[in-house]
């Protein structure tokens, strides 16, 4: 049969296209097994010829695929079958011929065997939760999947769980990604030598079928593809995808078996013969030859070549890059790279000019055209990767090429093709429409290739990965740039990056980039990169397209209409295009043989630079109004020469290019600073926010260290290089402040207004003083600047740990070492910081764990001048300053105002010493000098923080001050300088002691300096003024700079006749005419020295308050203690620099002394024209405006806040001040009430009644009590489920189902109490309104649009004073609210009378001092009041009648919420009344009103007489014996009545106001029946030995006198009455087994006794207290019966406690006591002779519940999450999106899941209905965030789970192990209970169901 078989699959015509015959299609099996013989045999060739023509049968591409990909009716292609049968059938074919005749499965299995694999290589998509472990990880990239992370051993490891973004793969095995200690149990074998060879025959057929399998895999791709004119749409390519799936899968399912089968798929993959022989196109076989016709079309439209073709098609054709560049818009770009001609589109519009001139020329052109545009493929590997990226990556092939991986042979092969194809995957994403997916799976795939260093390293070699790289990123940059407008906008020739392009604004070059990063990451990679000059030459190129890119100009006129928000994308683009790279370099620049690469770096950036500053023409003045923040090549520069210095001991100036150079470098950085003072001076406000926001990204903390610190660093550099006066006037000028720098009171400034005058000075002298302490480049260890940015961030505010790593300037590049969390980042910061453990403030808003400074950082190490460097928000500097001074004051440091405390500086590196030059110049003493003496005469714009920093630098100066040095003989060579005339020299310590006379100014002719005269003699004082003082001093710094320019130019200048261009003036001067400037002459005779005495005692305000101090101790100008850390304010700063001057001086010593025995004459009172008074007033009055605005705010807030504390605290009674509702003093007869809305107070009338606001809300925490005191826990394994029905609701429910099962149902409904489910609470604020007032307010209300988060149709509002949330008004009733004190007159009537009292007052419906009939505005509130409360809760749990809607439901209803509300008071408690008192529930509650309000509705349902209990239980009837029998459904037997239902009907039943003999009265009656209850309760717990023997010892005592007040006696009666019925019968062996037989003694049933009787007490109690106004006692837990029975009034007062105390002594019996017993228990006897088992289940009544808990978590998150996050869900089977589990019951539901979703309700909604009437309380386990449900809205709660620094990590971003916090989850439990969700979260929204 068989051979008959493949004779006829040989024997068919090829060209057929039906499949074979049946016949031959029944056994694959048989054919398989014969052809695997024939191919056994040595002699194959037969076999494999009959095997191929079955493939070509079976596998023809010949297929309907195309036809169905394009859109035609598939069915009538098919055949009928459609296109999915014969795909099938292949399939089959293809297992069936695998397994050669055997079952697949056991093929597989038999395969899997021999799997020797050491990796894991699981791979995984989006979304897949795995592990990262830091200290196992050599890659920072290394991710383990869960299995392995758990199977291994991470204890105190830096690991965290992620959600994978874009896919991976585990590398647990793999020893080049991470440490072998952290392989799991599976992986650390190394077992390739223990596993047998495989045998040859087993995989042979998979080494014939397979080839033939990919390659008609590889025809359904080519046939699929059309090229269609605008890109294949998703549409298309989806659906061949479609198709694909199962051809897919199959394979992926192969390279699952493992190593066997996957070195198998590699030789079939890998080799070249196979695929020329398949693939060609050469045969005769028509169908491949048109298939390979579609891959040349679809290589050649691709913009690739095909190298053999390379006559046909080629140079002309023009490539993918420039064809894209025509469609941008952007026309003549540089055109296709390398040395192809520009294709014709450039030439249509030559216009722009830059097509001409190239600028990017790469190394070789023939060899980068190479890699752009030539591909040939060799394999079956190659053309599958060229599919997979013609068709987007899809996810299915990426998880197949990526599952081969552990394959060596293959990673390397498929490393080669997917560099080969780099070029390819470059245009494809630039044109993709999903370019973020696509972005993913490249990087899924690139990330498991290149971060393996062996690997990379080899491609580096054989491949040129880096030429590749860098020319395919050129290129992809290429296609978006634009010229750049920066200084000289016409004639630029630089061109940079387009920020708007979609490339930059969608990341599209992030897979790229971060590739290149990850390949630079190893250090034989870089080494390459670093040596070979051709590719940094290019990469400078690369990155000079970002030097200058995202260029503002400033708005002068309107605000910019359009504000622009590229600016993100640009900084984006730099950080990681240019700056990672950067650090990547750098990490491998760190020794001293690194040199040569550091030289070569710095060679070709100043390369690059000055071909910068060539193409913009600049020449020494930046245009002005412009600013760009990316300049990466400054950057570049600045960095690796940091590095030189600071590891590799390269000498600085080795590297430094010359002078004219360094000026050129220090201008564009130098105008970003004066920008950023600009902006923030408000300047720049009319360019919109943006531009703001890109003065707060350039200093962010993940910027910082890239673009700022770089900047300063280099200015630095440059400061410590160039002629300090020429850099320090530079500065003034390019902050716009030079006009100000005057002596006169008046000066012109025409480039800045007035008003950003005293910013922009503050802005120069901050940025001088940074320039001159900042440290981090020039000598600080990575320690210590770690720790000084620590200190910086902590001062400004306290900060959770992760904000904190989030905020510290980690180094981009992962692998520089300094990795945040390791080691040196948890030692810096318990050094410098205290953790403060989370606190819960009572408000219920939830702290997160904080670090703050420890006293000693702020003591010694704040340091303002980083605050200032690192603030985002200008505020932080205020908040540190703040925060510091409440340290000094709290201790005791220093009382006052403190100044910003001065700090000595880490010593500089020597290369550096030159920065110190700059305090030493004239130019900046003569501007100290001019702003001391500007501040002494109160000029104007001048502020606090200018002295301050004007003697910041003073003090820098002195302490960087050379020995004395004599200056004059430097002077004399040189040309004639401007300022020698100020100062002899330039030694700031000599300088400032020197005397000026006489200054020339020039100032406006209406300057207060004009009217003088010019003195009469202009001789010098006698002090030590050196030089002769006949001429005035005159200064300009601008000339001063322009000189010193004109000087370094020409000498560096070769040829001396070099002219500087003749600047052209862009100073704008001011509109209107401005006044003439007139030169006038002043008078100062100051120096220094006195301008600063002076200033001392301005500053204290006090003549001659200096007093130098050596003059008493000299010690101290011998050796000043001066501490490297000093606070204070002003005065002492001054104090500080004289002494410092002293003491490095003699004559300044002398001079001092000199100037203080003078006796200084007041400072002259300044003339003040008139204008200047009136802005001086102005300022003032401003002042004492803004002084007196905090007062009234402060005020305001105090105020405020013990308002809140008063009327808000929901949860703290201990600070309570209570709103009274209930007068307390019994005199007054009416109770009156404010209204909260139109403040009137009066008392509630039946006209206009005054209502409690009150919030009504269905609950069900009573039914979730447990009579077991362990909680639940939460389940976390499959076995572990929770069972409801040992509840509190659930016992209830089977009661009354029993109960409803024998007897009547209307007195079934009398007998119980509902609401344990359900049930409604009623809570108010406590503040009242009149019902009118309040319907306005609602009105209001509604009209309001404004207020969302809760439903004013539904009710809701907020209480008008304290705001707590609530939705009806309870009538308060008329009257007194107290009735005159009962005890005043204590009434003494007898039992009797009042049981018949009480009958009476029930039995008359119209005892009411209102009657129903005449309807009055209270009796309609009333109703409408009754009617919320039933709307509150669901029908389900109103309703438990067999007839629906009968009046006993309501009745039912009505008194059962009085008993939730009394229930839950006593839970809020704690479950006794031990406490006593009257707790703030007391004084909130509202039960008396809400009693009122039931009363009036149960009395419209008067019970008939005769059914009435309480004649039952207080008159013995005429028994009949045949009355049980004759109805059909008797009655409930009183016994097994509920007794505080009973209390509650019974009390409802009576016209209100209640007396209260008659509640006593009540209460005593129902206390005879509840013992009754009891003992008979006891009777049936205990065996059958105990109650005979107790039936005997009572029936003794009987006759003793007290024997009604005797359990025995009553005990032994019971057990003798209920021995009639056949309760006790039928009591076999197991029975007794059953109710373990305890030993009863008289103690233990005394006590079971009491706690049977102890919850009716405490309601009881309760209800007095609320009735009644009385307080309840306190007591202990032993006394608690004894004390609540006599407060009830059950114990006689004279009852003497001497002798143990006995519960029967409570009882008093309205009848006597043996013939009530026997009528109660006759009721029962006739039950239970029919159903003893269910009879005595009634007796037993479980009263003591305990209080109500939430699940108990377990105490580490990872547990909950291992098990639910892939947990299914019961409903539909999948795994839900968001899968959430309820606290109460545990359920596991789905959020939002559309698949449990009925009736429009989503599953979480639901079953907050479900379980929690309502309210439902969950955990999102994948967010470990709470979420409530409460009815309609719902709020995020918060997390119970906290990491080890007490964050909460919502959403698991960071993934750190987490811990539950169990206070968090008391507060959460606390406020289930309590019900306060709705006061105390704010955060309210709708839900609309969907949750």
């Amino acid at each position: 049969m068989a051979a008959a078989a493949a004779a006829a699959v040989g024997g068919q015509q090829p060209s057929q296209p039906e499949l074979p015959a049946s016949g031959l299609a029944l056994d694959k099996a048989a054919t398989a097994a014969h052809l695997k013989a024939a191919l056994s045999r040595p002699d194959n060739r037969a076999g494999a010829e009959e095997l191929q023509a079955l493939l070509e049968r079976v596998l023809s591409a010949e297929r309907p695929l195309a036809a169905a990909a394009s859109g035609e009716d598939a069915a009538a292609a098919g055949g009928g079958g459609g296109p999915g049968a014969a795909e099938e059938e292949a399939l089959e074919w293809c297992k069936c011929l695998l397994a050669g005749g055997g079952g697949y499965d056991e093929f597989c299995a038999a395969v899997r065997a021999y799997d020797p694999a050491a990796l894991c290589g699981l791979v995984w998509t989006a979304n897949f939760v795995a592990y990262r472990c830091r200290t196992c990880g050599i890659s920072p990239c290394m991710s383990l999947c869960a299995e392995c992370f758990h199977q291994g051993d991470h204890t105190g490891h830096d690991f965290n769980m992620f959600r994978s973004q874009a896919g991976g793969a585990c590398d647990c095995g793999d020893s080049n990604v991470m440490r072998e200690s952290g392989f799991c149990k599976r992986h650390q074998i190394k077992s390739s030598s223990n596993i047998p060879c495989v045998p040859k025959d087993l995989l042979m057929m998979s080494e014939f079928v397979l080839p033939r399998f990919i390659f008609c895999l590889i025809q359904y791709l080519r046939e699929g593809y059309n090229e269609p004119a605008d890109g294949p749409s998703e549409k298309d390519l989806n659906k061949v995808l479609q198709l694909l799936e199962p051809q897919i899968s199959f394979l992926e399912d192969l390279t699952k078996m493992g190593g066997a089968m996957r070195s198998v798929l590699t030789q079939v993959l890998t080799n070249q013969q196979n695929y020329k022989d398949l693939t060609s196109g050469l045969g005769e076989n028509a169908c491949v030859k048109k298939s390979h016709e579609k891959y040349l079309i679809a290589l050649k439209s691709s913009g690739l070549t095909y190298p053999e073709d390379k006559l046909v098609y080629g140079v002309q054709e023009p490539s993918a890059g420039t064809s894209s560049l025509a469609v941008q818009g952007f026309v003549g770009a540089t055109g296709t790279l390398g040395q192809v001609d520009s294709s014709d589109e450039d030439d249509q519009d030559g216009s722009q000019g830059l097509g001409k001139r190239k600028r990017v020329k790469l190394s070789s052109g023939t060899k980068d055209q190479s890699i752009m545009d030539v591909l040939k493929h060799k394999s079956f590997l190659e053309e599958l990767l060229f599919w997979t990226i013609k068709y987007e990556f899809p996810q299915k092939m990426v998880t197949f090429l990526l599952n081969m991986l552990p394959d060596q042979e293959y990673k390397v092969a498929f490393t080669k093709t997917f560099v080969q194809h780099y070029a390819f995957i470059m245009k494809t994403l630039k044109k993709s429409h999903e370019s973020d997916t696509m972005s993913n799976r490249i990087v899924h795939i690139s990330v498991q290739l290149f971060s393996n260093e062996e690997l990379a390293r080899q491609v580096t070699e054989e491949c040129q990965l880096l030429d590749i790289m860098v020319t395919v990123l050129l290129y992809m940059m290429e296609s978006c740039l634009i010229k750049s407008e920066l200084q000289d906008e016409e004639n630029s020739l630089h061109v940079v990056v387009n920020c708007g392009e979609a490339l930059l604004k969608n990341n599209t070059y992030w897979p790229l980039v971060s590739d290149f990063i990850n390949i630079l990451s190893h250090q034989s990679v870089a080494k390459r990169f670093l040596e070979d000059h051709g590719l940094l030459v290019t990469w400078m190129n690369f990155v000079s397209f970002f030097q200058g890119m995202n260029l503002n100009k400033r708005e002068l006129n309107e605000h910019v209409e359009f504000e622009s928000q590229t600016y993100y994308a640009a900084f984006a683009a730099e950080l990681e295009a240019c700056a990672q790279p950067m650090w990547g370099l750098l990490s491998h620049c760190k020794v001293r043989e690194t040199q040569e690469y550091t030289r070569n770096v710095v060679r070709y950036c100043l390369e690059a630079l000055q071909d910068w500053f060539d193409a913009i023409n600049f020449v020494d003045e930046p245009a002005p109004n412009q600013v760009t923040f990316h300049l990466p090549l400054h950057r570049y520069y600045a960095m690796f020469l940091s590095k030189a210095v600071k590891c590799q001991e390269l000498d600085l100036d080795s590297v430094l290019p010359d002078q004219e150079m360094l000026m050129k470098l220090m201008i564009h950085p130098l105008q970003i600073q004066a920008s950023l003072a600009e902006i923030h001076s408000n300047m720049w406000v009319r360019n919109g926010l943006q531009i703001k926001g890109q003065a707060m990204t350039y200093v962010q903390s993940h910027f910082c260290n890239s673009m700022i610190d770089p900047d300063i660093y280099l200015l630095q550099v440059c400061a410590s290089r160039l002629d300090p006066d020429y850099f320090i006037s530079s500065v003034f000028e390019r902050f716009k402040v030079v006009d100000l720098l005057t002596m006169a009171s008046q000066h012109q400034n025409t480039v800045l207004d007035a008003e950003h005058e005293r910013s922009m000075l503050e802005g120069a002298l901050t940025f001088l003083v940074i320039l001159l302490s900042l440290r981090l480049h020039l000598g600080m260890s990575d320690d210590e600047i770690l720790r000084a940015e620590m200190v910086a961030q902590l001062c400004m505010n306290d900060r959770t740990h992760s904000s904190l790593l989030d905020l510290i300037p980690e180094n981009p590049n992962p692998k520089s070492g300094i990795i945040p969390g390791s080691y040196s980042f948890e030692s810096v910061l318990s050094a410098v910081a205290d953790f403060k453990a989370p606190v819960f403030e009572p408000g219920g808003s939830m702290q997160q764990g904080m670090y703050t400074p420890k006293a000693e950082v702020w003591d010694q190490e704040f340091d303002p001048v980083m605050v200032i460097l690192r603030t985002v928000y200008r505020r932080d500097v205020q908040s540190a300053m703040d925060r510091y001074t409440a340290f000094l004051k709290q201790s005791g440091k220093f009382p006052g105002n403190p100044w910003p405390p001065y700090k000595k500086r880490t010593s500089l590196h020597p290369s550096y010493k030159g920065l110190m030059r700059l305090l030493h110049c004239k130019t900046l003493h003569i501007v100290l000098f001019t702003l001391l003496y500007k501040i002494l005469m109160d000029h104007q714009n001048l502020s606090e923080h200018v002295l301050c920093m004007v003697l910041y630098l003073i003090e820098l100066g002195l302490e960087n001050s050379a020995e004395e040095e004599s200056d004059e003989e430097a002077s004399v060579g040189g040309p004639e300088r401007c300022h020698d005339s100020w100062f002899p020299g330039s030694n700031l310590v000599s300088n400032m002691r020197h005397f000026i006379n006489y200054v020339r100014v020039r100032v406006p002719e209406t300057a207060p300096e004009v009217k003088r005269d010019s003195p009469a003699s202009t001789s010098s004082d006698n002090l030590g003024s050196l030089q002769n003082s006949g001429t005035a001093q005159v200064f300009s710094l601008v000339a001063e700079r322009r000189k010193k320019f004109q000087e370094i130019i020409n000498r560096s200048s070769s040829e001396a006749n070099q002219v500087v261009r003749p600047k052209t003036s862009s100073k704008w001067s001011a509109p209107g005419s401005a006044p003439q400037l007139t030169t006038a002459i002043l008078e100062i005779k100051e120096s220094i020295l006195s301008l600063l005495i002076k200033l001392h005692h301005k500053l204290s305000g006090k003549q001659n308050s200096y007093y130098p101090p050596w003059l008493d101790d000299i010690e101290i100008l011998i050796q000043p203690e001066i501490p490297k850390y000093s606070h204070g304010d002003g005065i002492t700063a001054v104090e500080r620099i004289l002494l410092k001057a002293a003491s490095q001086s003699r004559m300044n010593k002398r001079i001092i002394e000199e100037i203080c025995r003078k006796v200084t004459p007041p400072v002259p009172p300044k003339k003040v024209t008139a204008a200047e008074k009136k802005t001086l007033d102005k300022e003032e009055r401003r002042q004492k405006a803004r002084e007196r605005q905090q007062k009234l705010l402060a005020e305001f807030a105090s105020r405020q806040k013990s308002f809140m504390e008063t009327a808000m605290d929901v949860d703290s009674p201990e600070n309570d001040i209570p709103m009274e509702i209930t007068t307390a003093e019994p005199q007054v007869s009416e109770a009156v009430y404010d209204c909260v809305i139109c403040g009137q107070s009066g008392p509630s009338s039946e006209d206009r009644p005054t209502g409690l606001v009150v919030l009504l809300q269905a609950s069900s925490v009573l039914g979730q009590c447990r009579d077991n005191v362990e909680p639940k826990k939460l389940p976390i394994t499959e076995e572990e489920q929770i069972y409801p029905w040992d509840t509190c609701a659930a016992v209830h429910d089977v009661r009354l189902s029993l109960l409803q099962r024998y007897f009547k149902d209307s007195s079934c409904l009398l007998a119980v109490s509902i609401g344990w489910e359900g049930g409604v609470y009623v809570q108010t604020c406590g503040h009242t309104l009149h019902i009118d007032c309040h319907k306005s307010y609602m009105e209001s209300l509604r009209n309001d649009q404004v207020l969302q988060g809760f439903s004013v149709d539904k009710g809701e509002f907020t209480c008008p004073l304290c705001r707590q949330f609530a939705n009806s008004v309870l009538p308060c009733y008329p009257g007194s609210n107290v009735e005159n004190n009962p005890w005043q007159r204590p009434s003494n009537k007898s039992i009797q009378d009042l049981i018949k009292e009480v009958e009476e007052l029930q039995g008359r419906p119209g005892a009411f001092p209102v009657s129903i009939s005449s309807e009055t505005n209270l009796s309609k509130e009333m109703e409408s009041v009754m009617k919320d409360i039933k709307n509150t809760t669901q029908k389900k749990y109103r309703d438990y009648s067999k007839t629906p809607g009968s009046p006993d439901n309501d009745f039912l209803f009505m008194y059962s919420v009085a008993r939730t509300n009394l229930e839950l008071e006593l839970i809020h408690r704690g479950g006794n009344l031990c406490s006593g008192g009257a707790s703030t529930a007391g004084k909130r509650s509202c039960l008396n009103q809400l009693f009122h309000v039931l009363a009036l509705h149960m009395r419209l349902y008067s019970i008939d007489s005769e059914y009435n209990p309480w004649r039952k239980l207080t008159q013995l009837e005429e028994m009949n014996p045949q009355l049980g029998y004759e109805e059909q459904q008797p009655e409930v037997p009183i016994l097994y009545h509920d007794v505080t239902s009973l209390l509650l009907i019974q009390i409802l039943m009576m016209p209100q106001p209640l007396r209260k003999d008659h509640f006593t009265c009540i209460v005593k009656v129902l206390f005879t029946l509840l013992y009754t209850q009891a003992l008979a309760a006891l009777s049936v717990k205990c065996s059958e030995e105990d109650r005979s023997a107790w039936k005997h010892a009572g029936a003794l005592k009987k006759s003793t006198c007290d024997a009604e007040k005797s359990y025995e006696v009553l005990l032994s009666f019971v057990i003798s009455e209920l021995f009639k019925g056949k309760l006790y019968h039928e009591e076999g062996t197991q029975e007794c087994a059953m109710v373990n037989p305890i030993a009863w003694s008289p103690e233990s049933m005394e006590k079971y006794l009491q706690d049977f009787c102890l919850p009716f007490l405490r309601i009881t109690s309760l209800l007095q207290h609320h009735l009644f106004g009385e307080d309840l006692p306190s007591c202990q837990e032993e006394e608690e019966f004894s004390v609540l029975a006599s407060c009830l009034g059950l114990l006689p007062t004279f009852y003497q406690t001497e002798h143990p105390f006995i519960s029967a002594s409570c009882l008093d019996w309205p009848v006597p006591a043996f013939d009530i017993i026997t009528q109660w228990c006759f009721e029962i006897k006739s039950f239970t002779e029919r159903h003893a088992e269910q009879g005595k289940a009634l007796l037993i009544q479980e009263s003591k519940w305990k209080l109500p808990h939430l699940l108990q978590l377990p105490e580490n998150y990872n547990t909950i999450f291992q098990y639910y996050h892939r947990k299914t869900c019961s409903v539909c089977t999948k795994v839900p999106k968001d899968p959430a589990v309820c606290l109460v019951c545990g359920t596991f539901v789905c959020l939002k899941g559309l698949c449990c979703k009925q009736q429009s309700y989503c599953e979480c909604v639901l079953h907050s209905q479900n379980c929690g009437a309502g309210t439902g309380i969950f955990l999102l386990i994948n967010a470990s965030v709470i979420i409530i449900i409460r009815g309609h809205r719902f709020c995020l709660w918060g997390s119970v789970y906290l990491d080890a620094h007490g964050e909460e990590d919502r959403d698991l971003r960071r993934g750190k192990p987490l811990y539950i916090c169990k206070e968090r989850y008391k507060v959460l439990e606390q406020q289930w209970i309590s019900h306060t969700f709705d006061h105390i979260n704010k955060r309210w929204g709708p839900h609309y169901n969907g949750l």
